[in-house]
Order: structure tokens, then C-alpha cells, then sequence
């Protein structure tokens, strides 16, 4: 029964993952749409600005989501320390879980930084309100898809192990 479960909540993570997809490939179209009409309005500079912007967007939320995971990670194992662990493996997990803290501090500073980035103000020169909009929604979605594949593709390892370990422990 819990195989079977593992194997169907496995299905329905693999098809959400293909809806995310879907939408990705969505987004990433208007992303193209918004790209060419920045590209016809704005000066070539303001236009590397939006560029070098929208490829930042991307890093930064992409390392802040791999470090808040290896975070998760640590914070875990720390929580499943027993007393037959030695210290130094103790001290190792320790110094990580500050390390990767610290990295993560960082990644959300540059975060705000560019949060901070005047592209909107320079695209608020030239763009419709309507346009304005559409971006501001294309930046918001084109996150929101990031942390969503990025939290899925975590689930599915996650089952994945799981079920893997199950079967293996089954005779």
C-alpha cells in the first residue's frame, strides 16, 4: 500500500511538474514579447540594463532557493544527531550550517540590491501602463515559477528516494 501511494503521489508531482513546464514555456514567451518591446523603445544601454536585470533575477532567486535547500539539509541532519556521532562530525555539520547561513544572508542582500535597480523607473519612461504591468507581472510570475520548479523538483527526489528505499527494504 505505501509503495503504491509513493508510486501515485509520485505520478501527480511528475504531472504538476508538467503543468509548471507549461507555464514556464508561457512565461518565457512573454518574456520574449517584453524583451522585444524593450528593445524598441529604449536606449541600447537602458536595454543591456533590463537584460543584465532580468538574467540576475534569475541567479539570485536560483542560489537563494539551492541555499535555503542545503540549509533544510543541514538543519536536518543536525536535528538527527546521536550521541554516536564523533565531534568532529558534530563540529563539520556546525560549521556548514554557518557557512551556508552566512550565503544565504549574502544572496538576499543581493537580492534587495537588485530589487533596488532602477529598471522599472527607466522602463516607466517609455512603457504604457498596461506594459508596466505586464512586466511587473512577468517579473513577479517568472519568481514564482522559479520557487515552485525549484520546490517540486525537491518533492520528486525527495518520493523518489523514498520509494526507492522502500522497495530495496521489501524482499
Amino acid at each position: 500500500e505505501l509503495i503504491s501511494s509513493l508510486r501515485s503521489k509520485l505520478q501527480t508531482l511528475w504531472e504538476e511538474r508538467e503543468l509548471i513546464l507549461s507555464e514556464a514555456r508561457e512565461c518565457a514567451q512573454r518574456g520574449e514579447e517584453l524583451e522585444a518591446t524593450v528593445r524598441d523603445v529604449c536606449k541600447p544601454n537602458e536595454f543591456e540594463r533590463y537584460m543584465m536585470f532580468i538574467g540576475d533575477l534569475e541567479k539570485v532567486v536560483s542560489l537563494l532557493l539551492c541555499l535555503s535547500s542545503r540549509l533544510a539539509r543541514v538543519q536536518n541532519a543536525m536535528r538527527r544527531i546521536d550521541g554516536n556521532m564523533d565531534a568532529e562530525e558534530k563540529q563539520s555539520l556546525n560549521e556548514r550550517h554557518k557557512l551556508l547561513s552566512r550565503q544565504r544572508e549574502d544572496a538576499k542582500d543581493l537580492k534587495e540590491n537588485l530589487d533596488r535597480r532602477v529598471v522599472s523607473g527607466i522602463l516607466a519612461k517609455y512603457l504604457t501602463d498596461q506594459q508596466l504591468q505586464d512586466y511587473r507581472r512577468f517579473v513577479q510570475v517568472k519568481t514564482s515559477l522559479l520557487i515552485e520548479q525549484k520546490d517540486l523538483e525537491e518533492q520528486i527526489k525527495f518520493s523518489e528516494e523514498q520509494l526507492e528505499n522502500l522497495e530495496k527494504s521489501i524482499p
